[in-house]
């Protein structure tokens, strides 16, 4: 089992310390500034690794993007290529983006080289596309 010897410094406390060690090599820094563990065979072990995402910290650089994602997914191109079967598929990325649920339905408008996916509203109850303000005559 490994023990941390000294706290590692952060922040202001760490910039101003290697500041001081500019002249020594990455390593022994690192070891300065309390990056380093003793092995239960009494080797030290520098850990690069948090020294340098510790300095990363501290200058103000984040680690990860804002919004931090579960890792899973890639992101939408925003692009779709026709199946062998000859369906398209509209993947969970676009649909979460629009907000739509299980059961929504579309009407289809072909066009000369597109496709119009027209939502159709439930809770107007209007299928045709018209908002509903029209007078029949």
């Amino acid at each position: 089992m490994t023990e941390t010897a000294t706290a590692p410094l952060t922040g202001k406390a760490l910039l101003q310390k290697v500041k001081e060690l500019s002249h020594l090599p990455r390593r022994e820094t690192a070891k300065r500034c309390g990056y380093y563990t003793i092995t239960k065979n009494s080797q030290t072990r520098v850990n690069l690794t948090d020294f340098y995402d510790a300095l990363l910290v501290a200058r103000g650089i984040p680690l990860s993007p804002e919004g931090s994602k579960d890792g899973r997914g890639r992101e939408p191109t925003y692009r779709v290529s026709v199946h062998q079967n000859g369906q398209i598929v509209i993947g969970a990325a676009y649909t979460k983006a629009m907000g739509l649920k299980p059961g929504d339905e579309f009407e289809i408008k072909l066009g000369y080289k597109h496709i119009h996916l027209i939502q159709i509203d439930a809770d107007k109850g209007d299928q045709n596309g018209s908002n509903g303000n029209e007078e029949a005559e």
